[in-house]
């Protein structure tokens, strides 16, 4: 499965300004974040994006989209009625379709020349499934992510078959339904923000909005935990780590890593000394 579009969301009030920020890349190039998840998406073969956001906002979007602005849709979510709605908002553009998903508030650090998409993309095309990028977590940071269980492809280490996910579970919750072999106690899988999804996605999302209610949310990891019970769902580590954005100097760290990943890591590292050297204890 070889997906042409991408979509990206960005549509949740309290961190719409996160994909804004500016950042300076490992390379010394400063570019908004969402500018940086495009390159990587075209880079990675994508030929057509959409980005969801709050209404309103498409000026600013478009205005830190930087040189790809002419070559996305955007589409706004009309009220904040959660991440799996954000997604059902774009099936126009999807138009029955596979496609990638990325969420706009993360950004993603490749270990190696190809950008982690594309590594998402290589593993994807050689299946006809769902499949997932994750990353190993620390339990204290469940409260974060939507984490699997799964077992592992003893012909493929990195390779997993998921058969469940859990939205933000609590430990001892995970501890009883999230286990996987291999793992040191304390860590599990965690979404690392770049998904292939399917079609199949969209119908179950129409059915779901179908019955919501007033006020009520629609969640994307419940739709995504029954797909596994029904449909096969993969899940890959990449080569590459995912910085979450939102968390607390969540984008301080992101900084932080592109700098010592880049050509000038020696004056970073010497500069964090010195800031170290005048730290309060």
């Amino acid at each position: 499965m070889k997906p042409r579009k991408a979509l990206i969301t960005a549509a949740n009030p309290a961190e719409q300004h996160l994909p804004l920020q500016t950042i300076t890349n490992a390379v010394g190039e400063s570019k908004s974040v969402i500018e940086n998840s495009l390159d990587e998406l075209f880079a990675s073969g994508i030929e057509s994006v959409a980005i969801v956001v709050v209404p309103g906002a498409v000026g600013a979007y478009r205005a830190a989209a930087g040189a790809h602005a002419g070559a996305i849709q955007f589409i706004e979510q009309e009220s904040p009625r959660g991440y799996g709605h954000a997604v059902w908002c774009a099936r126009e553009f999807l138009h029955g379709e596979a496609f990638v998903l990325i969420v706009g508030d993360h950004l993603f650090m490749s270990h190696t020349d190809e950008p982690c998409v594309k590594q998402l993309l290589a593993q994807a095309s050689e299946h006809d499934a769902y499949f997932s990028a994750v990353q190993v977590t620390d339990e204290s940071q469940l409260h974060l992510y939507g984490t699997i269980g799964a077992r592992r492809d003893p012909s493929q280490p990195s390779l997993f078959e998921v058969n469940a996910i859990i939205e933000k579970p609590t430990p001892t919750l995970a501890e009883q339904e999230l286990i996987i072999p291999g793992l040191r106690h304390g860590k599990y899988l965690c979404f690392f923000g770049i998904q292939v999804l399917k079609p199949s996605i969209i119908d179950l999302l129409d059915r779901q909005v179908a019955g919501l209610q007033e006020g009520e949310k629609l969640g994307l990891t419940p739709a995504l935990a029954e797909i596994a019970r029904s449909e096969q769902f993969l899940a890959a580590e990449l080569k590459g780590t995912r910085f979450n954005l939102g968390e607390r100097h969540g984008l301080l760290r992101a900084q932080i890593a592109l700098a010592l990943a880049g050509p000038h890591r020696d004056d970073m590292l010497v500069s964090l000394i010195e800031l170290l050297s005048v730290a309060k204890s």
